[in-house]
């Protein structure tokens, strides 16, 4: 049986990827040989353009961590990376071909499996993707899995998916992931700093995060984070500050159960901060 493909939010064409090489987890082998000369020359210019924006806008955390994804002038093989993940945090990466359903995606999380899309975007592509790919989810995602305290963060979300597909609330769950791991910005000593993949991994959206005067930055509140909805397609125009590693971790400790029942007898909120109709 061919494994289907996962689509959140709203795209005119359906996610790529080749799901018939999936095993029942979603896994498949990363072809490393399949990449090409130009793959591996946009993975590089991507890097590198990136890079040179973080001074001042990452975290120290990310910044400090970056080195250990190995080579910047190719696609690396991720064997290469596990073999230094693994000895740090005990995480390893493993390949997929694209969006994978959130079942699936909780359980490798909660085994400290992250998955990484192993197709890279086409140069057309360079400065926009609709979904992410194999740059995004290495320099974006890996880094701070090198961090202890937010590696073991992304584990307890996937702990807590899982339970939350039990009870209905994959989408309260599902903006937490997005205003954390994907869009997430932390209070430095010397300001404000992004620590979330969707920030770090675009050009465009990490000055507009930590400096534009047209967002919201809101203290991150478990309940309000779940009722506000999020964008896909534009800049975020909320996102929530944490203070440390250490009081996300310590926020998400407590059963969710009761959270979720409060959320979902609230009113949501759009993605600008205003009450949603």
């Amino acid at each position: 049986m061919i494994l289907q493909a996962a689509t959140y939010g709203a795209s005119d064409r359906p996610p790529r990827g080749d799901y018939s090489r999936c095993a029942p987890d979603y896994t498949c082998p990363q072809n490393h040989a399949a990449y090409t000369a130009a793959d591996h020359d946009t993975y590089r210019r991507l890097y590198e353009r990136q890079a040179a924006l973080l001074p001042g806008l990452a975290c120290d955390a990310f910044i400090d961590a970056l080195p250990s994804l190995g080579v910047k002038d190719h696609i690396p093989r991720f064997e290469e990376i596990n073999e230094r993940l693994f000895k740090a945090t005990q995480w390893e990466i493993v390949a997929v071909p694209g969006l994978i359903p959130e079942v699936p995606f909780f359980t490798l999380l909660a085994n400290r499996k992250f998955p990484v899309t192993d197709w890279i975007r086409t140069p057309a592509e360079f400065d926009y993707i609709v979904e992410p790919d194999i740059f995004h989810d290495l320099f974006g995602h890996v880094p701070l899995l090198f961090n202890p305290v937010f590696a073991d963060y992304v584990q307890r979300y996937g702990q807590g998916g899982l339970k939350a597909d039990s009870l209905g609330a994959c989408e309260q769950l599902s903006r937490l992931y997005w205003y954390t791991i994907e869009f997430g910005l932390l209070k430095q000593k010397d300001g404000l700093r992004a620590y979330g993949a969707g920030i770090l991994s675009s050009s465009g959206e990490l000055q507009h995060a930590v400096h534009s005067p047209e967002p919201l930055r809101l203290p991150l509140q478990l309940e309000r984070t779940m009722r506000t909805r999020y964008k896909i397609d534009t800049y975020q125009q909320t996102y929530f500050v944490i203070d440390s590693f250490e009081q996300l971790f310590e926020m998400t400790a407590p059963d969710f159960a009761p959270v979720y029942s409060q959320v979902m007898a609230l009113p949501e909120i759009a993605a600008n901060g205003e009450m949603a109709a």
